[in-house]
């Protein structure tokens, strides 16, 4: 048998990082920000020649700091790594398992603007690093141009299961993907909420920043949504050339033209059609002119279910777009 092939002897380049699969769909006991994975991911690609050995590696904080002037943001990014508490899903002795370990080990900061970070991985993170079959391979442009945490997260998890040839989706308990997103606890308790402000917006911006068009949708047991599903597949040609196109203009309003495409290539789901027809095209146009932000669709199901049992109504249009006002109010973004 061929021996597998391993993690560690996957090489970054000029345009792309290599993340550990284990270090992409772990979860976060102490949330980080945005700026803390954005420079974990670096501190690990500096380290990775040497990343499963005990030894110290080196790096200048000004590639740290990115495009702020400041090492303080460097700083507080590097003190809560060091006390990110992460549960990694793991195999020992041929059985899963859940193994606890600390980010990032000790350090040393030269106070000097220009000056260096000496930093360890700690030990039981550098086995689970030996030890790893799979990983995702990050582009250095997508890393920096997307805008939150929660796109930076599915970013990862797409790019690590993008080239999967028997799958092109996958489940989650609502509550591994919120550990996984790294959602505070207290936070987006309500799915509507996460949804609105976490998942939403993330998928918009890894469609139009990756390789990848992703969708998310939800799965329901009762009422209450407890799974959700995560759906990926590769652009053509046309659509990565887009990709580059965009990733070359300023960030200045990419997050609106995020949305816009978003909304262009997604069609009604089909698991509306089983609740009902399709409402009329000027109803959704209305709804987004309206209600901008929210997924037309989302609120269409909400508005299905909460009319399930009731007399139909004479108006399909017009009482979801009452619905849809309710719903805005209840949910504001």
């Amino acid at each position: 048998m061929s021996k597998a092939y391993r993690t560690v002897d996957a090489r970054p380049n000029a345009q792309t990082l290599v993340k550990p699969g284990e270090l992409v769909d772990l979860v976060e006991v102490t949330p980080l920000t945005l700026a803390d994975r954005r420079i974990y991911n670096q501190l690990l690609e500096n380290a990775w020649d040497a990343i499963e050995k005990p030894v110290t590696h080196v790096i200048s904080k000004s590639d740290l700091r990115g495009s702020h002037n400041s090492n303080d943001r460097v700083g507080g990014s590097i003190e809560r790594l060091m006390a990110s508490i992460v549960k990694v899903q793991v195999m020992r002795d041929g059985e899963p398992a859940i193994e606890r370990v600390q980010l990032l080990g000790g350090n040393v900061e030269t106070t000097r603007r220009d000056g260096l970070l000496e930093y360890e991985i700690p030990q039981r993170l550098r086995r689970i690093i030996k030890d790893s079959t799979v990983f995702a391979r990050l582009q250095r442009e997508v890393m920096f141009a997307l805008s939150s945490k929660y796109a930076l997260t599915l970013y990862e998890m797409v790019q690590k299961r993008g080239n999967l040839r028997w799958r092109s989706s996958e489940k989650f308990s609502l509550e591994d993907m919120r550990g996984v997103l790294g959602v505070p606890k207290g936070k987006l308790t309500s799915w509507s909420n996460l949804k609105l402000r976490a998942i939403d917006p993330a998928v918009e911006e890894v469609s139009a920043l990756s390789d990848y068009i992703v969708e998310v949708d939800s799965i329901k047991t009762g009422r209450r949504v407890t799974h959700i599903e995560l759906r990926w597949w590769r652009k053509d040609a046309g659509g990565e050339a887009e990709v580059e196109r965009e990733l070359q203009f300023s960030s200045v309003g990419r997050k609106e033209r995020a949305t816009a495409k978003a909304e262009a290539m997604r069609p009604r789901p089909d698991w509306l059609d089983a609740k009902g027809a399709a409402l009329r095209t000027e109803t959704y146009e209305t709804a987004k002119l309206r209600f901008p932000g929210y997924d037309i669709y989302f609120v269409e199901g909400e508005w299905r279910a909460w009319a399930a049992g009731k007399p139909p109504a004479r108006d399909p249009d017009k009482a979801y777009l009452a619905f849809f006002k309710t719903f805005a109010e209840n949910n504001p973004i």
